[in-house]
């Protein structure tokens, strides 16, 4: 593109017509908003002769080719090569609107009656990673999982901004709720925390209590056991010295 670019800034009226010929049959050219911008290009607009040119150059930048056959009467004829690349990048907008495009749209948007030549349009677009995605013969569609950007339309852009800006509202609405809810999950573990800590001490509290009781009666156990042996020994020794006497 940048060498159309640069031929654009001299080329005027039929000269500038015929670069945006050449472009859109180039390959590997797809995006056309930098020449859409040059000068001499946009000032076709104001030439009867060959405005026609320009609006085939938007309809490449970020039509279709539903559009084109529905205006073709009134714009240049396409070359077998324009032809392709148009209904290329056709599938391109229609993937932005479904990742799953039947055998059937396709047929219908792009005015291929045969599949052989609509599955052979598909390969040759994933070749020219345009798309990135698979043939599902099965189920008789395009699965794709990836496509490149095309041209905003005019005023597109400011859209664009709005839908972006929704989206960074709706993701700060949304990030602030799971704040909330961080918050709310914290406090709850810190109130867990610190009940399970009073918990803690009150058993071990009661643990030692209970200690303290046991060696209470164990020592009063075996006191009462020393004096029962006490007395036992005592009524041994009174029963002995009766028996001398």
């Amino acid at each position: 593109m940048e060498g159309y670019l640069a031929l654009a800034k001299g080329a005027k009226g039929a000269a500038a017509a015929q670069l945006i010929s050449d472009a859109l049959a180039a390959p590997g050219v797809f995006v056309f908003s930098e020449l859409l911008e040059s000068p001499n290009v946009a000032e076709l607009a104001r030439n009867p002769a060959h405005a026609s040119s320009l609006r085939l150059l938007e309809l490449f930048a970020y039509g279709t080719f539903a559009e084109y056959a529905a205006e073709a009467s009134n714009l240049p004829q396409l070359s077998p090569a324009q032809l392709k690349k148009l209904k290329q990048l056709s599938i391109v907008t229609l993937s932005q609107s479904s990742k799953v495009l039947p055998y059937d749209t396709l047929q219908t948007s792009l005015d291929i009656a045969n599949i052989r030549d609509l599955e052979d349009l598909i390969i040759d677009t994933m070749y020219q990673s345009i798309i990135e995605g698979k043939l599902d013969q099965k189920h008789m569609c395009l699965r794709v999982t990836n496509a490149v950007g095309r041209d905003l339309k005019p005023g597109q852009s400011l859209q664009l901004l709005n839908s972006l800006t929704k989206w960074l509202e709706t993701s700060d609405q949304i990030l602030n709720a799971i704040d909330r809810q961080l918050e709310s999950v914290i406090a709850s573990d810190a109130a867990y925390l610190k009940e399970k800590e009073i918990r803690d001490k009150a058993l071990e509290n009661a643990k030692q209590d209970a200690a303290k009781i046991a060696a209470a009666r164990s020592f009063h156990t075996d006191m009462d056991v020393e004096n029962d042996e006490g007395r036992m020994q005592g009524k041994r020794s009174f029963k002995a010295r009766g028996r001398k006497h």
